[in-house]
């Protein structure tokens, strides 16, 4: 809603030579009466008749689509007359355009905004969000939710005006569609970022973000959706988390997972991330809601790869908690997806799937384990240990040993006369990947390269060892083969026993 452009280097090289170019002979000669629309005849009358007058003109000026001249009219001296005009309540119609002239100021740069911030004009704008006008209403809505999208300095100036209480009332009253919109908006942009708001309010939020999530409109459930996810960002702990699960929005976040808007069932699920981080109790609402389909019907069909990604990170909150959560997950039929988006999808996506499989083989049972191997994920895991980034391998090479600790166990019982998931991992080249490990750089995934290949293939982890040792031998002695290349053993004997 405000105007953020993507700039290329060639657009902003082309709106600079817009700006060398002299402005056109209408809005020329218009510039040149910006003193006398500022001065006695204009902002400066005490005629409220002119005042009104030289706000409109000023207005147009500052409406023009490309290049409106904002710098020109903050150079006249205009700002603080707009912002002394913003508290005649007795002049609605001079408070509206003087409201609309400040947020047209405000769409401009971050200096421009700066220009109004410091005549003052903030604590008038939030005294505004309660005015008995819904068209002043809604331009300090505007002009707010503008100046908090412009840099987080300024949204913290906003919050210490105490913006965020009235327009909150403001939503609650149910105001018209077009007020509604750019409320929720600029409510979204205000919860976004640092610092955490005071959790009295946030719950207040809540409740009326509970309400919105139920509009029909779509521009409303989007900026509410993300206003839910940027309110609950931070929530470390399980009261605060229990706060978003007490309000009832588990049931129609779900639901809106099936949007037919992509920009709905984005944020949503966003926010679905945020009760996922909570405690076993508070991720079991997310399941008893139906979102194992949802997030089924996700990995299968939907193209984009963010989404996945999330939906993969929240299936590794459920399989990180207990064997019930673990045997909802498989019996949403989700594991096989995320075995093959771990062989397919991108890195980010193979990260959060691996984590998942890898947190279900350390906290699922032996039959839970045994079932994760049915759908492949020891070719999988395997597939990944000549990946460069070591979280991955950290869940891969943790997956294995959970697996290999299972078929220990099950030789031990008598289940199988031998470890079947040692040679399933030789079978899908994992051996060789995992001996390589040895030499990685990175401390963790050497130890635990070492760690599985000393438990689980003792044979073949000493013979590299014996073999340094051969070699060491025959660096002492220079004995090691004859002159036509036969080995032959060094004094004493063969160290190969």
């Amino acid at each position: 809603m405000s105007r953020q452009p993507s700039e290329t280097v060639e657009s902003r090289a082309g709106a600079e030579a817009e700006l060398q170019q002299p402005p056109p002979p209408a809005l020329e000669k218009k510039l040149d009466a910006l003193p006398q629309l500022v001065q006695v005849q204009g902002l400066s009358s005490d005629d409220s008749s002119l005042q009104l007058e030289a706000i409109k003109e000023l207005c147009e000026l500052l409406s023009i689509e490309r290049n409106p001249p904002i710098q020109d009219v903050i150079d006249s001296g205009a700002v603080p007359f707009f912002v002394q005009l913003l508290s005649r309540d007795d002049r609605p119609q001079i408070q509206f355009e003087a409201a609309k002239a400040l947020t047209c100021i405000v769409k401009g740069t971050s200096e421009n905004t700066k220009v109004v911030l410091d005549q003052g004009a903030v604590p008038i704008f939030v005294k505004l969000l309660s005015s008995p006008s819904d068209d002043i209403r809604q331009e300090a809505v505007w002009a707010l939710g503008n100046m908090a999208c412009t840099s987080p300095a300024f949204r913290d100036i906003l919050l210490s005006h105490g913006v965020l209480l009235p327009l909150l009332q403001l939503l609650k009253g149910s105001p018209r569609l077009s007020l509604q919109r750019n409320s929720t908006w600029a409510l979204s942009i205000i919860c976004q970022g640092g610092p955490q708001l005071n959790f009295e309010l946030v719950k207040l939020a809540l409740q009326v973000l509970r309400q919105l999530i139920h509009s029909q409109d779509e521009e409303v459930l989007i900026a509410a959706c993300w206003a839910l996810s940027f309110l609950s960002s931070g929530f470390d702990d399980s009261d605060k988390i229990q706060a978003l699960v007490d309000v009832g929005v588990c049931p129609r976040l779900v639901e809106l997972l099936t949007h037919s808007s992509h920009s709905v069932r984005f944020p949503a699920l966003s926010a679905i991330c945020k009760i996922a981080n909570g405690d076993d109790a508070q991720i079991q609402c997310i399941i008893d809601h139906q979102a194992l389909p949802c997030f089924l019907d996700i990995l299968m069909k939907d193209e984009d790869e963010g989404k996945k990604g999330k939906v993969c990170w929240i299936i590794a909150q459920f399989t990180n908690t207990n064997k019930e959560q673990i045997q909802a997950v498989i019996d949403g039929n989700i594991i096989g997806p995320l075995v093959h988006l771990m062989q397919t999808a991108e890195l980010r996506v193979k990260r959060e799937a691996a984590l998942a499989i890898s947190n279900a083989t350390a906290v699922g049972t032996p039959d839970q384990t045994k079932y994760l191997v049915s759908q492949g994920c020891i070719k999988a895991f395997c597939d990944l240990l000549d990946c460069s980034e070591t979280d991955i391998l950290e869940a891969c090479l943790d997956g294995l040993k959970n697996i290999l600790i299972v078929g220990k166990d099950m030789k031990s019982s008598g289940a199988s006369d031998e470890n079947i998931y040692v040679r399933m991992i030789e079978d899908a080249g994992g051996f060789f990947e995992i001996e390589d490990l040895q030499k990685h750089d990175d401390d963790t995934i050497h130890e635990m390269a070492v760690d599985l290949l000393v438990t689980f293939w003792p044979e073949m982890f000493e013979a590299p060892k014996r073999l340094m040792s051969e070699e060491v031998d025959e660096a002492q002695t220079g004995m090691g083969s004859s002159d036509d290349g036969e080995v032959v053993d060094p004094p004493g004997g063969s160290n190969l026993g």
